[in-house]
């Protein structure tokens, strides 16, 4: 087929409604511009073997840059899939906008070299990460940037430290995080170690889309000429040292399995936690492999969110008499955990000191005496022959637990002050903020989101009155180390208060019940609603427009009394006869002389729909990395209002079905399709 041929062929498709014309225009561009040219032969191939259906998932539109990066399915070929030319395109727009930037003002063109940039660069697990990993560094070294290169599988947040431990100019990831194997993404640092922010992120957008040529310099003569530093070995020690830092001493006497999902993790979270003294921690056989095609969790889909994915390892940990199972996502950034109900009625642990001798600080060489029953392997020392029921607990449930232990040490050890601030998304639970008010601490949840935005406020506010923050999709941060998200420093410190609750005889979900009882009973749930191709794009548009301007007048029963529209920046009520500017939020009194009373809310595409009833609310958002919108229903009950936990936890969950089922029913309604497919993160499977 001639390329005359191939661009008539195209033509008389998207005449006979086989392509739509925005794939019919990005086609002939990949057979007729210079910068295409090596791929025109595969997408002339597609074009006679009539694969309409194929080119027009990869051509009808260009891949975007949401709130993790530049994120899809791989194919070879296609303006809306992860290959060699859309990440090469990352990296140039990159490399591109760097260059313009730190050139801007200046007279003559300063050589690569006398700008003295550098590139941190990782890659997961994931099919073709490492590829996508040494392609970036040919292109950026040939725009004259040093390569910081983690040789090996590694995790996110090293990736960020290693960006800010060696003074980058910016860092890339190569990772899709916990979606499906088909997938792969770049993720783009800047020089704080954080995600791309405004403005630089549109900025670089608009570099990325506008490359014409990929400039490169072979891997082999990039290292010849060493500008690629493999820094891996220096990198892992001073980045677990780092975590390590923010270890709370306490109890050890913890029998953990660990997961990595077939990702990462064990690079990270291995090593923390046996520094930390935790030395009976299990790698759970059926997913310790490194495997892109991540074969033994459901649907080949390594997400700690998903209760199903901890059923395995639940069953492991009750044949072997285990006190906590954790596991991260593919790249070690989010975390996941389950944990016993209660303990058994005569279980070892059951409201025991602290035995003279045990593992109470931090450091390699605490380890059981060999007497302990921990050192003997002794299972019938740790629990009953019948096994106590467990459950899995929830991103924003982790985080309430995290917060409140991290407050508690902060204050044993007499450095809390007003001063000191949490961060959190406008779409986490508000116990966290419940919690801070507790301890006298400010709250900043006025977020979109995306864990870019906690960061952002860590360099923003200062980075030495920061204790915690979180996200409800199990993303998690403690320390300064990184400006994302970390799973090892997580796990560390769940694993202590793990530990610190198990020597008083109680589970985390005791503790979450405590915090129920203190500052109210809070229940969450996330719903994703799938909207793949062109169609699930207009299906999404429309969708939003609808909860912005004509939503339902109820859910669950209960009226809706305010619109908080975050892309107009208005909040109404849903009849619109009040209309007011978007109103900031801020959980407690700010410090004297603070800027943030003047600053002005996020803008975004998110709307919020509060309800009758305080505390109860939904929000909706198009998803910035996958085709889906995603509802976050929120429930809650005041402390007062308790007189049985375990029936007000269930009223809350039948009024998060009723939510659920409401939002369902707008979605089917508004696009016209009762198929689509609705996946709900709900509360935790109990096995």
């Amino acid at each position: 087929m001639t390329r005359e041929q191939a661009l008539s062929a195209v033509t008389a498709a998207c005449s006979a409604g086989k392509l739509t014309q925005a794939a019919a225009d990005n086609i002939r561009e990949w057979l007729t511009e210079d910068r295409y040219a090596e791929y025109a032969q595969e997408v002339m191939e597609h074009i006679h073997d009539g694969a309409w259906q194929q080119l027009d998932d990869v051509f009808w539109t260009v891949i975007p840059f949401g709130t993790g990066g530049r994120r899809g399915r791989m194919y070879p070929i296609g303006t809306n899939a992860i290959n060699d030319r859309t990440i090469g395109e990352s990296a140039q727009g990159l490399a591109d906008y760097i260059l313009a930037m730190v050139c801007e003002g200046q007279g003559a063109r300063p050589t690569p070299e006398s700008l003295n940039l550098s590139c941190a660069i990782a890659y997961d697990t994931r099919h073709r990460s490492a590829h996508f990993a040494k392609l970036c560094t040919e292109i950026m070294t040939a725009a004259g940037f040093k390569v910081y290169f983690l040789d090996g599988y590694r995790s996110t947040p090293e990736l960020s430290f290693t960006v800010r431990q060696n003074g980058c100019t910016c860092g890339i990831m190569v990772t899709a995080s916990h979606n499906p194997p088909s997938d792969n993404a770049v993720k783009v640092y800047w020089e704080t170690g954080g995600q791309v922010l405004p403005p630089h992120d549109r900025k670089i957008i608009d570099r990325v889309m506008h490359v014409e040529k990929i400039q490169r310099i072979p891997w082999d003569e990039a290292v010849r000429a060493g500008q690629v530093l493999f820094c891996q070995e220096a990198m892992d020690a001073a980045f677990i040292d780092a975590v390590l830092e923010q270890a709370e001493p306490g109890p050890r006497n913890l029998k953990i399995i660990y997961s990595p999902l077939h990702g990462v993790g064990a690079t990270a979270v291995c090593p923390v936690l046996s520094r930390d003294g935790f030395h009976d921690v299990e790698i759970f056989a059926p997913h310790a492999s490194p495997d892109g095609d991540f074969p033994n969790v459901p649907n080949h889909i390594s997400n700690p969110e998903n209760p199903a994915v901890f059923n395995p390892i639940i069953q492991r940990a009750q044949e072997i008499g285990a006190d906590l199972v954790i596991a991260t996502d593919p790249d070690c950034d989010r975390i996941g955990c389950a944990a016993p109900r209660k303990w058994a009625t005569d279980s070892w642990q059951k409201n025991r000191a602290v035995e003279p001798g045990e593992p109470t600080g931090i450091g390699p060489s605490e380890k059981p005496p060999w007497n302990h029953p921990v050192a003997n392997g002794d299972a019938s020392a740790r629990h009953d022959r019948q096994s106590p029921a467990w459950q899995t607990l929830t991103g924003n449930q982790i985080g309430a637990l995290l917060t409140d232990f991290v407050l508690e040490c902060w204050k044993k050890r007499g450095k809390l002050t007003p001063d000191h601030y949490l961060v959190e998304t406008l779409v986490t639970t508000q116990l966290i903020r419940r919690i801070g008010d507790s301890y006298g601490v400010r709250t900043e949840g006025d977020l979109l989101v995306g864990f870019k935005w906690i960061a952002g406020v860590i360099d923003r506010d200062g980075p030495d009155r920061f204790l915690f923050g979180a996200e409800e999709s199990h993303g998690f941060m403690a320390g300064t180390h990184v400006r994302d998200k970390d799973g090892a420093v997580a796990a560390m410190l769940l694993c202590e208060l793990a530990a610190e609750l198990k020597a008083e005889g109680k589970t985390l979900h005791e503790r979450l019940d405590a915090l129920f009882w203190q500052y109210g009973a809070h229940a969450e749930r996330t719903v994703s609603v799938q909207m793949p191709g062109s169609q699930g794009m207009a299906d999404m548009k429309t969708l939003m427009e609808l909860f912005r301007g004509h939503p339902p007048a109820k859910l669950a029963g209960f009226p809706i009394v305010r619109i908080r529209d975050y892309l107009n920046g208005v909040e109404k009520s849903v009849d619109g006869d009040v209309v007011q500017p978007l109103r900031p939020f801020a959980s407690s009194p700010l410090p004297p002389g603070d800027a943030s009373k003047d600053r002005l809310p996020p803008q975004g595409d998110l709307v919020m729909l509060d309800l009758a009833c305080p505390g109860n609310y939904a929000a909706v958002r198009p998803s910035g990395t996958e085709p889906k919108v995603k509802f976050y229903l929120f429930g809650f009950e005041p402390p007062e209002q308790i007189a049985d936990l375990e029936a007000t936890k269930a009223i809350l969950e039948d009024r998060l079905a009723a939510m659920e089922r409401d939002l369902r029913n707008c979605a089917d309604a508004s696009t016209g399709d009762g198929s689509r497919r609705i996946h709900a993160r709900t509360d935790p499977n109990i096995t």
